[in-house]
């Protein structure tokens, strides 16, 4: 146990944020570099080591925290980063951009404020970064067998890391002009910073992974042609058919998917335009969808120098503390002002769009809206609760339906998929197709990082059985696995 009285002496403290007037005026990390030196070790003293974790169980990863938080209460930081990297490839990923259902489930939580997991496991990396601790791990030998990844976000970059670990030869396809999936287009980089895919890329092409972008497997790579060049194929495409809002003015100039908004902004961060082809810059904005995405494009937005932003959410606020239907230790929903939020902007719940209003010349300028409630169970808009706002540029952020089956790779390896449109797969995360994988957002719908990485480490576990007849990689899921945050 690291500090036996860490929770009755220490409360909670969390990394610090820059100030909203200076953070707006770049793309950087929104957190001050260095905040939580001072304090993480006595953060990481306030676990209690429970006799039985739930941490655990709140972590699709498995995450062995209660082990490395000791370590870290000790400064004993080559040993934390070991036990980290034990159960997850890309802990400054989670440790930025996960939720923390491990906090949720962390016993402390029960009367208490629970235990700063997530600000834990990002130290552990970053000091492990600083100290050159994270090294390429080469196989000792090649096993001659050769995979295929399709999609290089989180599952893929996981199941690729895994399987060059465990001797084979493995490629990685991307359709985007770099690697890295929604984590390099789709989120902002004042929640990430682009460097930190980067040297994952660099670790991972000195282990053996090779990655070939600007390649979209269904047009640009039959899977007919896949097949004859790999031993196995891993599709980590992703959930990436984005759900749309059918109303009348959908089709006006300024209403915008957000994946169509944000790639654009990231794409100045890489030097590819100097100001981004669709821009807030002095407009109204409004973000149709209140989860995480709808919170990227209000902080995007904020940076480009919107005239005003508003986020729109159809269901009713959440409350500020659990509410008796998600009971510890399951993930509440709860409201949350993330760092996009605290920048300014209104938030307007319980409204739905009924149509969006344009000029002469086919540009939205306004969107109507009529506020909505819960009647029998049904969403039902209340008479007289119409009105505009104006609306010069609207992103929608509803978030996703399932696989994209427009670009050929379902129907040319001929794919089976479930109810839901995902691409079925069975305990060893293999699709009807023999020598054909599925992981992550593909094969389980829109889900969180933790669950990508977690599908990408258990279907690469999979494939190794299915190449070798056997495997030593771990399988720290199942596809029909549901933990406490579902």
């Amino acid at each position: 146990m690291a500090d036996p009285k860490g929770f009755l002496t220490t409360g909670r403290e969390v990394a610090k944020t820059r100030p909203v007037a200076e953070r707006v005026k770049d793309w950087n990390e929104v957190y001050v570099p260095g905040s939580l030196l001072p304090i993480i070790s006595k953060q990481a003293g306030r676990c209690m080591d429970c006799g039985i974790p739930f941490c655990h169980n709140g972590c699709p990863l498995g995450n062995l925290i209660p082990e490395w938080n000791d370590y870290a209460y000790r400064e004993d930081w080559a040993a934390a980063s070991e036990r980290l990297h034990a159960t997850n490839n890309f802990p400054e990923f989670t440790g930025r951009l996960c939720p923390a259902p491990c906090e949720s489930a962390c016993v402390l939580g029960i009367n208490q404020p629970a235990v700063t997991i997530k600000n834990v496991e990002v130290s552990i990396i970053d000091k492990a970064w600083d100290a050159n601790d994270v090294r390429p791990q080469a196989p000792e030998r090649l096993s001659g067998k050769t995979v295929a990844v399709i999609g290089s976000g989180p599952a893929g970059l996981a199941a690729a890391q895994q399987l060059t670990r465990a001797g084979h030869t493995v490629v990685v396809y991307e359709r985007a002009d770099r690697i890295g999936g929604l984590l390099r287009y789709g989120i902002p980089e004042f929640k990430m910073e682009k460097r930190h895919i980067n040297r994952r890329i660099e670790q991972m092409r000195a282990e053996g992974t090779k990655f070939r972008t600007g390649i979209e497997i269904g047009r640009d790579l039959t899977a007919t042609d896949l097949r004859k060049r790999f031993d196995a194929v891993v599709i980590a495409a992703g959930a990436t058919t984005a759900r749309d809002l059918p109303v009348p003015g959908r089709e006006l100039k300024g209403v915008y998917q957000a994946m169509e908004y944000l790639p654009l902004a990231n794409k100045v961060q890489e030097g590819d335009f100097v100001s981004p082809p669709i821009t807030a810059e002095g407009k109204h904005v409004v973000v149709i969808g209140g989860g995480d995405t709808g919170a990227d494009c209000v902080g995007t937005a904020h940076r480009q120098g919107a005239a005003s932003v508003t986020q729109l959410e159809i269901m009713p606020r959440p409350g500020e503390e659990r509410n008796a239907g998600q009971p510890w230790p399951t993930f509440p929903m709860l409201y949350k002002v993330t760092s996009a939020h605290e920048e300014g902007g209104e938030r307007v719940y319980s409204v739905s769009t009924t149509h969006f209003e344009g000029d002469e010349d086919g540009n939205v300028q306004f969107l109507h809206l009529v506020e909505v409630e819960f009647v029998d169970g049904k969403l039902t808009q209340k008479p007289g609760t119409e009105r505009k706002i104006p609306a010069q540029l609207v992103t929608l952020a509803m978030g996703f339906t399932g696989t994209d089956v427009e670009n050929g790779l379902v129907s040319q390896f001929a794919l089976e998929l479930d109810a839901r449109g995902n691409i079925a797969r069975d305990a060893d995360f293999a699709t009807n197709v023999d020598g054909v994988f599925v992981a992550g957002d593909a094969g389980r719908g829109q889900s969180l990082i933790v669950w990508a990485i977690a599908e990408g480490r258990s279907a690469a576990r999979g494939v190794d059985r299915y190449l070798t007849g056997t495997s030593s990689l771990p399988a720290p899921i199942r596809p029909t696995d549901r933990a406490l945050t579902v």
